[in-house]
């Protein structure tokens, strides 16, 4: 069982029977994330509940018992609770591989508003997550910009294409990010249209900067392993 404000009912701090539960991620290397399928005690009513386990510790418990049913436990001991299934989590675009933690983060939830129709939030959120991607991409010292094109992401993305710091081919379609991106923040007139013009760019972005350097760098540490295989006769 699992105890927490009921996301169907009135009531707080309720006890809730877990009825099925199924893993869905691995981070880390050793965090798993699980969704439980749980009923609520007061109003009898199923919510879905995501966790992910605190430690090593307490994710081996939990395996060692088969599953989050049968460990005979209070489970909010052993896991935090991060979410509840609803309608954000209806399936939407996933996000590029190899992405940072924090860029996966804003994308998804730029995704998820963009799947229920809030499409001023998806683009602010896909205008967030190119600023994050481009913020590494500006040097500093004397090779640096000029403050307001570091700090403005429009001017900051002209100058990244005019000094060759981002592939010419993503050029025409950087246009929808500094000015669609905009209008969605400051006054909230975007066509679901214009949200999917900013998700194509920013996903085409993020699989240049980071899905195709790291798949390229696994496949040359591919390349090398065999190698060494060869050499030692493997």
């Amino acid at each position: 069982m699992i105890i927490s404000d009921c996301p169907r009912c009135p009531a707080k701090e309720i006890t809730l029977d877990i009825l099925a539960s199924s893993s869905i991620a691995l981070n880390y290397g050793w965090q798993v994330t699980d969704e439980l399928f749980c009923v609520c005690r007061a109003c009898k009513k199923a919510s879905i509940f995501v966790v992910t386990s605190k430690s090593h510790a307490d994710m081996d418990f939990i395996a060692r018992r088969g599953d989050f049913r049968g460990c005979g436990v209070l489970v909010n001991d052993h896991v935090d609770l991060v979410g509840i299934v609803s309608v954000k989590d209806r399936l939407g675009v996933l996000p590029p591989e190899h992405l940072p933690p924090r860029v996966k983060s804003v994308f998804q939830e730029g995704s998820q508003c963009l799947a229920i129709g809030c499409v001023n939030a998806a683009a602010t959120m896909f205008r967030l997550c190119v600023e994050l991607a481009t913020e590494p991409l500006v040097p500093v010292g004397d090779n640096a910009p000029s403050p307001a094109k570091v700090r403005n992401l429009g001017p900051r993305i002209d100058w990244l294409f005019e000094n060759r710091l981002l592939p010419e081919a993503l050029h025409e379609l950087s246009t929808c990010i500094t000015g669609d991106g905009n209008d969605a923040a400051h006054r909230g007139e975007l066509a679901e249209s214009d949200a999917e013009d900013l998700l194509d760019f920013t996903v085409a972005l993020l699989e240049r900067l980071y899905t195709e350097k790291e798949r390229l760098r696994l496949a040359k540490e591919r390349r090398e392993a065999r190698a060494i295989g060869r050499s030692a006769g493997v």
